[in-house]
C-alpha cells in the first residue's frame, strides 16, 4: 500500500520534540516515518543536529510505525558501525525499518578533517560500503582492504528480518548506476518528467520491482504569508545545485552563499501554502505516479498544526489504487 510517511526534521527540531511530533503523526493517520541524519545544520537558522541513530531507536520504541532513514556510510560512519546499527534495530523492531543510503555531504563528513573525494569516488565507496554492509548482516567474517579498510569483523546479534539498503538518488545517472544494487529508491520532488526518468533509470537497471519513495518538501501554515516566511527563513540554503549542497562544509558557507536568494526564488522552488486542498492534490499526483511512500516534510516549524490538520483534512482523502486500500 501507498503509504503517507512523515518526515522528522533533525536539523530543525530537537530529538524530544520530534519524538511527540512521531507519535502524534501515527495517532494522526500517518502510515510510516522518515529520518534525515546530520551533523550540521543547513543554516545557523534551522539551530539543530540531533544524534538520528539514538532517536530513531526511541522512536520505533514509542510506536508501531515502519522507520527509514538517510545514512551515509564510508566518512563520518565506517560501514561495520553502520551494519551492527542497522542490525541492532532490525533485531529490535522486525521488519519495520529501512535504510537509504547515500554518498553524503560535506558539511556532515568533513568533521572527521579526511579529504572530501570527488563524486565519482565517492560514489565508488558507497557501492563498497554497501557490499560491505550486506555481508556483515549476512553474519560473515570480513576483512577488506580498499577505499574501506575492515578486519576480521563479524556481527554477532542479526536481525531476522535483513532491513533493505536503498540508494538515495537525485539524478538520473545516480539511479541507474543504483539500480543493480540497491533494495530500492528515496529521490526527491521535482518535475512530473525528470521523476519518471529517474525511476525508470532505476527500474530499468536493476530496480524492477523494488520500491521507489519520494520526499516533497513543502511549507504548510494558516496563513500564505505564514508559510512563504517559515519558506525563506527555514529552507533557503536548500535550493542550489548538487554539487554545491554537497560541498560546502559549514552551515554558515550555506548563509552566505543564500544571501542573493529572494522569497520569489523560493516560491518558485517548493510549494507554499495555507490550503490543505493543495497540499492533497499535489501529494496525490506523486500516488498515482507510483511512489510507494510520499515523504512529507513540511519545514515550517508548527508541526503540531501541520500533523493535527493533515490528519484531518487531508490524510482521509487521498485515493490509492483500487487493489491497495485498506
Amino acid at each position: 500500500m501507498a503509504q503517507i510517511t512523515y518526515h522528522a526534521s533533525h536539523e530543525q527540531h530537537p530529538p524530544s520534540a520530534l519524538l511527540q511530533y512521531a507519535i502524534a503523526a501515527e495517532q494522526a493517520g500517518f502510515h510510516a516515518v522518515h529520518s534525515s541524519d546530520h551533523f550540521h545544520p543547513w543554516s545557523e537558522r534551522q539551530g539543530q543536529s540531533g544524534f538520528s541513530f539514538s532517536w530513531i531507536a526511541a522512536a520505533m520504541q514509542a510506536t508501531t510505525l515502519p522507520f527509514s532513514m538517510v545514512c551515509a556510510p564510508g566518512q563520518r560512519y565506517h560501514p561495520a558501525i553502520v551494519a551492527q546499527a542497522i542490525a541492532t534495530l532490525g533485531e529490535m523492531f522486525p521488519g519495520r525499518y529501512s535504510v537509504e543510503l547515500g554518498s553524503g555531504e560535506a558539511l556532515n563528513e568533513c568533521i572527521t578533517g579526511d579529504i572530501w573525494p570527488h563524486k565519482e569516488e565517492r560514489n565508488a565507496r558507497l557501492l563498497e560500503c554497501a557490499q560491505l554492509i550486506r555481508r556483515l548482516l549476512q553474519g560473515e567474517m570480513v576483512t577488506h582492504n580498499g577505499l574501506i579498510r575492515i578486519k576480521e569483523a563479524k556481527l554477532y546479534t542479526l536481525p531476522v528480518i535483513t532491513p533493505p539498503l536503498m540508494v538515495a538518488a537525485l539524478s538520473v545517472k545516480t539511479a541507474a548506476w543504483a539500480g543493480a544494487w540497491a533494495d530500492g529508491l528515496i529521490t526527491v520532488d521535482a518535475a512530473e518528467e525528470q521523476l519518471t526518468q529517474i525511476v525508470q533509470a532505476f527500474r530499468n537497471n536493476g530496480g524492477a520491482g523494488k520500491p521507489v519513495y519520494l520526499q516533497m518538501a513543502f511549507s504548510y501554515a494558516a496563513t500564505k504569508k505564514e508559510a512563504m516566511d517559515a519558506a525563506y527563513d527555514q529552507w533557503r540554503t536548500n535550493f542550489f545545485a548538487p554539487e554545491v549542497l554537497n560541498d560546502l562544509s559549514r552551515p554558515t558557507q550555506f548563509d552566505s552563499a543564500a544571501d542573493y536568494v529572494k522569497p520569489e526564488d523560493v516560491a518558485e522552488k517548493m510549494l507554499i501554502t495555507d490550503s490543505a486542498e493543495e497540499c492533497m492534490s499535489a501529494i496525490q499526483r506523486y500516488v498515482d505516479l507510483g511512489f510507494d511512500r510520499v515523504i512529507l516534510h513540511n519545514v515550517h516549524r508548527d508541526q503540531e498544526r501541520f500533523i493535527r490538520d493533515f490528519g484531518d483534512k487531508v490524510l482521509p482523502h487521498i485515493r490509492l489504487p483500487k487493489n491497495e486500500k485498506s
